[in-house]
């Protein structure tokens, strides 16, 4: 497991001008200390090959990672593109808002593997994230949505929080990154947050990047540092228990 932060987490210092995309990094390596980053598109000032040149060769000076291009809405070609640039292997997206028209899920899954398709061309991989009041709320959707796709370029962005058991070998092998929650960074830092706990521990197998996902209306830089190290702590605790040997 290795831990990414994403953009989205700063959203409030970021749009306030407090803190640029260079400065997020530079806090990431430094003040954070997590393994990787994820890009939220929302947070490009300018997307000139410049630019995107710059934020690549940043990344790769502090020794950090790309974990993805997070597209906030349903898979465009402009997410794909700026993931080729970045060198990001996944975009994450999200399904549209969930829908009484019975042609909805049949639309989406259609869009879905046009996008795969695009994705196959330009080897970047795209993972949809199970997200509350869109057509894929919870993990039984996305496996719905692998089965009518059937595409090795669509993965799951698994959202640690939705109900899914630890044993659950056929979504946890589709996920290509996963994202924890944490309404309260401060609260998880100093609490025993059982709910945080719970998704750490169905995580422990899992290999990929883990975005710790806090409200960007309470994240700041300590808080985020503390729940980092407790985070870690919950998950080495998992892993050297009986259940995880």
């Amino acid at each position: 497991m290795k831990i990414a932060t994403s953009s989205a987490t700063f959203a409030r210092e970021i749009a306030a001008g407090d803190l640029t995309q260079l400065d997020w990094l530079d806090a990431c390596a430094n003040e954070l200390e997590v393994d990787g980053v994820v890009f939220d598109v929302a947070h490009f000032p300018r997307l000139d090959g410049e630019y995107v040149a710059q934020l690549k060769k940043v990344v790769c000076d502090l020794g950090l990672s790309i974990a993805a291009v997070d597209a906030r809405a349903t898979p465009d070609e402009p997410a794909f593109a700026l993931a080729v640039d970045l060198g990001a292997p996944l975009v994450v997206a999200r399904a549209p808002a969930s829908s009484d028209d019975a042609r909805a899920w049949g639309t989406f899954a259609d869009q879905t593997k046009a996008a795969t398709s695009h994705a196959k061309r330009l080897n970047v991989t795209l993972a949809i994230r199970n997200v509350p009041g869109t057509l894929c709320p919870d993990v039984a959707d996305l496996r719905r949505l692998a089965k009518d796709v059937d595409s090795a370029w669509l993965r799951f962005a698994l959202d640690a929080g939705s109900p899914f058991e630890a044993s659950d070998d056929r979504s946890l092998a589709k996920t290509s990154i996963a994202f924890v929650p944490m309404p309260d960074l401060g609260a998880f830092a100093e609490a025993n947050d059982a709910v945080a706990r719970d998704a750490i521990e169905r995580l422990a197998r899992f290999r990929g990047f883990v975005v710790l996902e806090g409200a960007a209306a309470t994240a700041q830089s300590h808080a985020y540092h503390a729940a980092v190290r407790r985070f870690t702590t919950i998950r080495t605790n998992a892993l050297e228990s009986s259940a995880f040997v």
